[in-house]
């Protein structure tokens, strides 16, 4: 059995305006930095195996607090970046269903295969992400079985991860909410990921905020 903590990054400007990043490289903003070091945090009392994060600098920043306070440094993997959205990278979600209206009417009926128009980046569908995704969680399940990881990536990612466990169809609608700077564990066993907890954020209310802002002050 392999524990895995699956954690999303901490909030990045464009998350606060809810514009569509994908593939698009955005740091942390001043808010995510705060969220990151809370999480880090929180965690520096559970030994981690090993820190394995997207290489979109969003999810290294935040793998980056974490991997300070445990002492070990982060693996780099392009494999777990959040999907590629295509054309819609970069827009307004509200912008969206009006620049592209027949695109954005497929992608909102969870047709696992629909695709995205052109854009910077070549956009992936439900049914590729997914598989791209899944093979890398057990990848490193496997890798580091009988031990307890950290993978920090992105909300899709998670995603992903919550329907295998549930056992979800791939067209089935989101059912969950997915926080910024969120612990969400689960467990790898029977070659089945399982979930344990979704989406704690304990770490991130105001006392816990408010220390990490006073410790960042004193030092």
């Amino acid at each position: 059995m392999t524990e895995i903590l699956l954690i999303r990054h901490g909030e990045t400007p464009w998350n606060a305006i809810k514009r569509l990043q994908g593939h698009l490289d955005i740091p942390l903003n001043a808010q995510g930095t705060q969220q990151a070091k809370a999480l880090a945090w929180s965690l520096q009392n559970e030994k981690l195996d090993a820190i394995i994060s997207s290489d979109l600098q969003r999810a290294v920043q935040t793998a980056g607090e974490i991997a300070r306070l445990q002492g070990i440094s982060t693996r780099i993997d392009a494999g777990l970046r959040e999907r590629c959205y295509g054309g819609f990278e970069g827009q307004l979600y509200s912008e969206i269903p009006h620049v592209f209206p027949e695109a954005y009417a497929a992608w909102k009926s969870h047709d696992p295969d629909a695709e995205f128009p052109p854009g910077e980046n070549k956009g992936e569908t439900t049914r590729q992400f997914h598989q791209r995704i899944i093979e890398h969680i057990e990848h490193y399940a496997q890798q580091f079985e009988g031990k307890k990881i950290a993978l920090v990536a992105h909300g899709g990612v998670l995603e992903c991860a919550y329907r295998a466990a549930k056992g979800l169809p791939l067209n089935a609608p989101r059912e969950v909410t997915i926080y910024n700077a969120s612990i969400n564990r689960f467990e790898y066993k029977d070659h089945a990921l399982q979930l344990i907890q979704w989406g704690d954020t304990a770490h991130l209310d105001t006392d816990a905020m408010d220390e990490i802002n006073q410790n960042d002050k004193a030092s």
